[in-house]
């Protein structure tokens, strides 16, 4: 992969994937979470051990555990919609890492076939479709980390010739983690793809997960039980937190092209889900004798549709690209249950309990227009059709209803003045959906708030070796949803209005060595609050990645990564500081045709940072008042592993 090759005309709609296919094909990736660290400018925390979806961070959005990105693997959704935990939860963690072939994404709401969520950015993942080689992975690290990786093909190269492919994948992973508290974190992933010519115009990809993951947790900690001694900046208040968690997937495609040059896609996707979470925030701020431990529960089964039909089109010396699309998604979550526990299991009293029925169908057009080898244009609109059904145990299984609709517009123009300059300004309007026990309620909540946005932008490649992309973005939001305290309600904060600045770069000064950086600035506020009450909690400000790697096929390669985040207000008067922090990660590794020996440090200066914060009220044990303060979770100390693969 050398910057030189790369061009920057591509279709309208991909002013990303220059960067995007340049950075995975140089960083690779290392584990599920950075999956998500491939986008520039997002940020991820976690903060309930190894096995919980992580925060995410991005574009002045505080997203939690995905309310604002829509996250997709191999076009099957990720988020999960009235999850026990979150609206959007999007755990990643059923994705064996190196079976990712791309990672491609969008920041904004311009793409028409991206729906609910779509209103920081979309990521979408593909696993590969064919293995190169057989692998077999062993990493070993500190805090007693270990992890076993096998990639297998299944089908002979005689296969192979006729354009079939088989493989599996499977992983299992454990450690204790950094925290005084050990985390016994399990994890084991099993992953089939087939992808094969079917017929003349016709190929088939079929492929089947599983997933399960256990682990204790030391949760969140406030800053006065470190302050005063009671417990180390790795201590735990309450170490009985912890969770499981499960995913099944079963995901068809088939993309046939018809006689007159048109693709037409069709994809069914199935899977069943089970969640529980032991979770403490606030120790004995609600109920001083039991402790406030709350449990999390849910069984989801997710079946949806979606199908596609492209063709191109000229008239004259314009190239016309009609693309329409529709699909369904239906969430049955059973025994949907937030409960106040003590020792996991008794359970003082349900705060919410029943079944949830949720369906989005839709429907979108869109239409891609080259009138020259310079201009662009793309336009298109979509419908969302959202119904919700509530049957609530807690009231004698009363059946509570709510439906919605959103349409969504999209306007993009492009002007290439050659092949290696791109200039764009994109509009569009996308949406976040609410909790389904907070539409149902009467008089109450807003179900499908708009959001409406727009990027102006450009990526330039002044030099054979130098990439530039960069971007001013603006976000009006209807509905600020927060998600609060983990007791099944939300906290509506209006209005709010996000603008800001994406800045990137790739320079590859000599062969083989690459260096990258992305800076990011956002600014936002709530519109409905006096000035000084405004601020959006958590949301970032300033961020930048970058780092240095050097890649060749054979011998040694690696990279030496930063990422930044700075100072931003935890509370809507910034009384309370989210603080930020600089830490560094190295890669390196020693690679053949036949094995590779790697060495991975993470927070390569031990530094002590905060991975995740929040404005929290609690009480502590026997404490005469509650304070509120910033609770946090420790990010990790030094950390190194090392891994063997071999290649067959």
């Amino acid at each position: 992969m050398q910057l030189q090759d790369v061009t920057v005309v591509g279709k309208t709609g991909e002013e990303y994937k220059t960067i995007s296919k340049t950075d995975i094909k140089l960083r690779g990736i290392n584990n599920s979470q950075e999956i998500l660290r491939m986008v520039p400018g997002l940020f991820i925390g976690q903060h309930q051990g190894g096995g919980k979806a992580e925060q995410i961070f991005v574009r002045g959005f505080y997203c939690d555990h995905g309310t604002d990105i829509l996250i997709t693997a191999d076009g099957m959704p990720v988020n999960l919609v009235s999850h026990a935990h979150g609206q959007g939860y999007a755990d990643m963690h059923f994705i064996i890492p190196e079976t990712i072939e791309s990672v491609d994404f969008q920041k904004g709401t311009y793409n028409v076939a991206k729906g609910n969520f779509t209103t920081s950015c979309f990521v979408d993942i593909q696993t590969r479709n064919a293995l190169t080689n057989n692998t077999v992975k062993l990493e070993a690290g500190m805090f007693d980390t270990y992890r076993a990786l096998g990639m297998f093909n299944l089908l002979n190269e005689k296969a192979k010739a006729k354009q079939q492919s088989l493989y599996v994948a499977s992983e299992y992973a454990y450690s204790n983690g950094f925290f005084d508290a050990p985390q016994y974190f399990n994890r084991f992933n099993f992953f089939a793809k087939y992808n094969g010519k079917i017929s003349k115009q016709s190929y088939a990809t079929l492929s089947a997960s599983t997933f399960y993951s256990k682990w204790n947790a030391s949760g969140q900690i406030p800053d006065r039980a470190v302050e005063n001694g009671m417990i180390d900046f790795y201590g735990a208040i309450d170490d009985t937190e912890g969770g499981k968690t499960a995913r099944t997937n079963i995901n068809a495609r088939l993309t046939t092209t018809l006689p007159n040059g048109s693709v037409f896609k069709n994809q069914i996707y199935f899977t069943s889900y089970n969640f529980d979470l032991i979770s403490n925030f606030t120790y004995f701020l609600e109920d001083s004798i039991n402790g406030d431990q709350i449990r999390q529960k849910e069984h989801r089964t997710l079946v949806g549709y979606n199908g596609s039909y492209n063709k191109t089109t000229y008239l004259n010396n314009t190239q016309f690209t009609h693309e329409m699309g529709i699909g369904v998604r239906h969430d049955f979550v059973k025994n949907l249950s937030l409960a106040h526990t003590v020792d996991k299991d008794i359970i003082v009293n349900r705060l919410s309990y029943g079944n949830v029925h949720e369906t989005n169908a839709f429907a979108y057009f869109n239409e891609s227009i080259k009138f020259s080898e310079k201009i662009g244009l793309n336009a298109g609109l979509r419908f969302d059709q959202f119904i919700n059904n509530y049957k609530d145990h807690l009231l004698n299984d009363t059946l509570q209803k709510a439906a919605a609709a959103i349409v969504s517009p999209k306007l993009s123009l492009y002007y290439y003045p050659n092949k290696n300059n791109q200039f764009y300004v994109n509009v569009g309007k996308g949406f976040h959906s609410n909790d389904t026990r907070l539409c149902v309620i009467e008089n109450g909540r807003k179900i499908l708030p708009p959001a409406y946005a727009a990027d102006i932008g450009m990526v330039l490649k002044p030099t054979k070796q130098l990439l530039v992309h960069a971007a001013f973005w603006y976000l009006w939001l209807q509905q600020e949803f927060v998600y609060v305290g983990d007791a099944a309600i939300v906290e509506l904060s209006g209005k709010t209005e996000r603008k800001g600045i994406d800045f990137s770069v790739r320079y590859e000064p000599v062969a083989s060595l690459y260096l990258d950086v992305d800076i990011n600035y956002a600014h936002g506020r709530m519109l409905e609050e006096a000035k000084g009450n405004d601020y959006i909690p958590l949301a970032p400000i300033w961020s930048s990645t970058g780092g240095v790697t050097y890649k060749t096929k054979k011998g040694w390669n690696g990279s030496l990564r930063y990422r930044w985040l700075s100072n931003r207000p935890s509370n809507e008067d910034y009384s309370l500081t989210a603080e930020g922090y600089f830490v560094n990660d190295v890669v390196l590794n020693y690679t053949t045709k036949k094995y590779e020996i790697g060495l991975t440090i993470n927070n390569l200066f031990n530094v002590k940072w905060k991975e995740t914060q929040f404005a929290t009220e609690s009480r502590l044990k026997n404490e005469p008042a509650p304070v509120e303060e910033i609770h946090f979770t420790p990010g990790t100390k030094f950390a190194a592993k090392i891994s063997c693969s071999i290649f067959f």
